[in-house]
């Protein structure tokens, strides 16, 4: 995927809303500074911001605290995402229309990405702990699009790890065929939970591995990423959509990523739902390393700009012929950089 050209229009009205925002944003931190002066904001700080609403977003006090609050951002911030931990100041007055006001955003230890309409990456959500892949018996789960995934999780630092869910549907017809699919991923490293909301089996082992730290789930539509969200943390009601007849496929329903607390332990984001990470923007060397049981042979081909397409000395291809890597990753591997080129 290229990025989207603009035209002459288009870039001046980009940069007149640029000048518009700056001169809100300067008059923004005007009435901060009064109100400083005025005695309406507490002291400084630590918080979370639990959801982002554009040019406010919803803070959370430090551990143990109750305090909720929505909060201006200086205009010198970066944008900030759900999970990102910021210092702020509570409101305690009323100058500032009882909003509090965050003064700077604190260091990221992980960053969950996606391309925006231009093809610049956004980020959507930080300091997450662990990705949970969520397929499902129907829409039938395929390699490449877990593959897919993962090396997406990869390139992040973040801990991904593989779910099952709707278990109560499988049947002597796809039994064979599910099992097949995951067989290869516990001997990479990759964890895989098998769940059904509806039975409530697995339901033990997913609320231990969420209760250590923060976690969000990814997947294509249709797969139960919200019934499963709902059945997590009921009353929050993340709107399911049904899966369609017609396609196989279902219809994407969370609309603003939300960070929210599990009973049971752990925080949860649930951003909005995706098809896919867009790969679009790795380079062939980042998708190879994304390809954990590759790396060990990254760099001992005998030509520097070997493809791993049939070179004599390729320790890809040589490592495939002993069967460390197996010929189902590699035909990922293939497909993916295919991918990569035409897009």
């Amino acid at each position: 995927m290229s990025k989207r050209k603009l035209n002459r229009r288009q870039r001046w009205r980009i940069a007149k809303i640029q000048e518009e925002r700056e001169a809100r944003a300067r008059k923004r931190d005007a009435s901060f500074e009064h109100a400083e002066e005025e005695g309406d904001l507490g002291p400084e700080q630590t918080g979370l911001i639990i959801a982002n609403y554009g040019s406010q977003v919803l803070v959370e006090g430090e551990a143990g605290s109750t305090l909720r609050q929505r909060c201006h951002v200086r205009a010198n911030i970066d944008t900030l995402v759900t999970g990102d931990q910021v210092a702020w100041r509570p409101a305690t007055g009323e100058s500032t229309g009882g909003l509090g006001v965050v003064g700077a955003r604190l260091p990221r230890h992980s960053e969950l990405q996606r391309p925006d309409r231009y093809g610049d990456m956004k980020t959507v959500a930080a300091n997450i702990d662990r990705i949970l892949i969520v397929i499902a018996p129907y829409p039938e789960p395929f390699a490449n699009a877990i593959d897919r995934y993962l090396v997406a999780a990869e390139t992040t630092g973040i801990q991904p790890l593989l779910l099952l869910n709707k278990i109560d549907l499988i049947d002597d017809s796809n039994r064979d065929s599910l099992e097949q699919l995951l067989a290869p991923y516990p001997g990479l490293g990759y964890e895989v939970l098998k769940l059904s909301t509806k039975t409530g089996e697995g339901l033990d082992g997913l609320l231990a591995t969420l209760a250590q730290g923060t976690s969000v789930f990814v997947g294509q539509s249709g797969v139960g990423k919200s019934s499963l969200i709902n059945g997590l943390l009921p009353g929050t009601d993340a709107r399911t959509g049904a899966l369609s007849e017609a396609t196989g496929k279902g219809t994407h329903t969370t609309t603003a990523a939300e960070l929210f607390h599990l009973p049971s332990g752990g925080d949860l984001i649930d951003s909005p739902g995706i098809r896919e990470f867009g790969i679009w923007h790795m380079s062939e060397q980042e998708l190879l390393e994304g390809f954990v049981e590759f790396r060990p042979f990254i760099g001992h081909c005998r030509f520097r700009d070997c493809n791993h397409q049939g070179e004599p000395g390729c320790a890809i291809k040589n490592a495939l012929k002993r069967g460390d890597i197996s010929q189902r990753r590699m035909d990922s591997y293939q497909h993916l950089r295919n991918s990569l080129e035409n897009e």
